[in-house]
């Protein structure tokens, strides 16, 4: 039977639409462009999609999780004259350290949090599905994502902590989704269940399907991804099987029930 579920944070408990983040990205950037200049706010923007996407490249390939504050110190160097390298070129950090205060990138990486929280809130059904699976799982919440604070912080203001039993974080963990390093750390933070007594539930079938399964749990397929999502996403292939498959969050309880009568 299973035991515990864990669950995915971007496009699974929380939907990330492309206007959504853009919101986050641009409130950010004006706070920079106010605060750490006066910068050309068009100029911060365009410096945080190439840094955001330059991050991207070097790191999922490596299976490593994205900086933000790396990202808002070679922005800053970027805006206080140092020059990119070429977009298949490494960045020299520490030189591009020098050229910004840690406090500052503090304060960029904060403002982005907070900014995140705000404006891209759960689905209404959420916190209640959540209540209702704790009655009878171990819950975790197993992502990737680049500063777990934002988690923490988005946990708290959503309620949902009581709920939770562990929250389980690529930043943290040092690796991301599919390496089987998360899903060990995520199994060790529910007092080790069985594998095959876990189910990951997410949306990227790479990293949630197929990360899981390899590591020997079961995994929910969620298909209601926004079309529009910049969240990172890997196509589907028939190298495993999903358990279940959702439309949604709020089938998961039926999904449950049914795979349960069947192992």
């Amino acid at each position: 039977m299973i035991e515990a579920v864990t669950l995915d944070f971007g496009n699974t408990l929380v939907p990330v639409p492309a206007a959504g983040l853009r919101v986050v990205v641009a409130h950010t950037a004006g706070e920079m462009a106010a605060r750490l200049g006066p910068f050309d706010l068009d100029t911060v923007l365009e410096a945080w999609h190439e840094e955001r996407e330059r991050q991207f490249r070097e790191e999922v390939p490596r299976f490593r999780e994205v900086d933000l504050a790396q990202r808002a110190v070679r922005i800053l160097a970027r805006l206080r004259g140092m020059a990119a390298p070429p977009s298949d070129g490494r960045w020299d950090d520490e030189a591009a350290a020098a050229l910004s205060d840690p406090a500052e990138i503090a304060w960029v990486v904060d403002v982005y949090s907070r900014a995140f929280v705000h404006a891209l809130p759960p689905a209404p059904s959420t916190g209640a599905v959540l209540e209702r699976l704790a009655s009878r799982y171990r819950l975790a919440i197993l992502s990737n994502w680049p500063l777990a604070a934002t988690i923490d912080r988005y946990v708290e203001a959503a309620g949902w902590s009581p709920y939770l039993s562990a929250v389980v974080m690529s930043q943290r963990v040092g690796t991301i989704k599919p390496h089987p390093a998360i899903f060990a750390a995520a199994r060790s933070a529910l007092a080790d269940p069985p594998p095959a007594a876990i189910l990951h539930v997410g949306d990227d079938w790479a990293a949630d399907v197929v990360g899981a399964k390899r590591a020997g749990w079961r995994a929910a397929f969620l298909a209601g991804r926004p079309h529009d999502s910049p969240l990172p996403g890997s196509t589907r292939d028939d190298s495993v099987t999903a358990d279940l498959e959702l439309a949604s969050l709020d089938g998961l309880e039926d999904g449950l029930r049914v795979l349960e009568t069947t192992v």
